[in-house]
């Protein structure tokens, strides 16, 4: 993908603007359902499904967004680093209202935002390659980064590689796949390089240091 090809910035912030409305419209819309019935309902065990639902709907909407404000945010000023904890624990409760189980083995310690944001990225994408539920592993050594996505039926769309790999030509994102360019874009900006490999049910996303990769 040359430079030429980049999508604008103004682009970006738009289709990343769509991505997280999309993630947290639906959470969102429940709990506006749920005031609803309590608006008009009378009998007392209906009364408690709607706040049972708005309970579970606002957590969820929490987790969305913790998640996509450490993503797709800024997260603090420039040159700031982020605690792989908090990361792990965004991480968490996100995938915990998706049906993926998730394996996390990093340091505890704090890393780059930019290559923070890289990683949730990573996992984003790693988790749209298995719609049906699966296992996430994700895997931190030293300057690197590795998330593999197991699971039935698990693929990657080419256009997704070739955006996330900065290999596409003419390749537009949309909502669904600007979490795949939006890394590609990080990955640029922590001079890192990313790779997708596919083996059977199990699909690795990873990210190395453009020297490292280059040797």
């Amino acid at each position: 993908m040359s430079r030429e090809q980049v999508l604008s910035d103004l682009d970006l912030a738009a289709l990343v603007s769509s991505r997280v409305c999309h993630d947290i419209i639906s959470p969102v819309g429940a709990i506006v359902n749920g005031l609803e019935v309590l608006d008009g309902e009378r009998d007392e065990d209906m009364r408690q499904v709607a706040l049972d639902l708005i309970a579970r709907s606002a957590r969820v909407a929490s987790a969305k967004l913790q998640f996509c404000r450490l993503a797709f945010g800024a997260a603090g000023s420039a040159g700031a680093e982020i605690d792989l904890g908090d990361a792990e624990e965004v991480t968490r409760g996100f995938i915990g209202h998706e049906k993926v189980e998730m394996v996390w083995r990093a340091p505890h310690e704090t890393r780059p935002k930019n290559e923070v944001k890289l990683l949730l990225n990573l996992i984003l994408t790693a988790i749209s390659t298995i719609p049906r539920g699966g296992r996430i592993t994700v895997e931190i050594d030293g300057p690197c980064y590795r998330v593999t996505a197991e699971g039935m039926g698990a693929r990657i769309a080419e256009s997704t590689s070739r955006l996330i790999s900065g290999t596409g030509d003419g390749d537009d994102p949309d909502p669904r796949s600007i979490q795949a360019y939006h890394a590609y874009r990080l990955a640029e900006a922590c001079s890192h390089v990313l790779q997708v490999t596919q083996r059977g049910e199990g699909i690795a996303i990873e990210a190395r240091p453009r020297a490292e990769a280059a040797a």
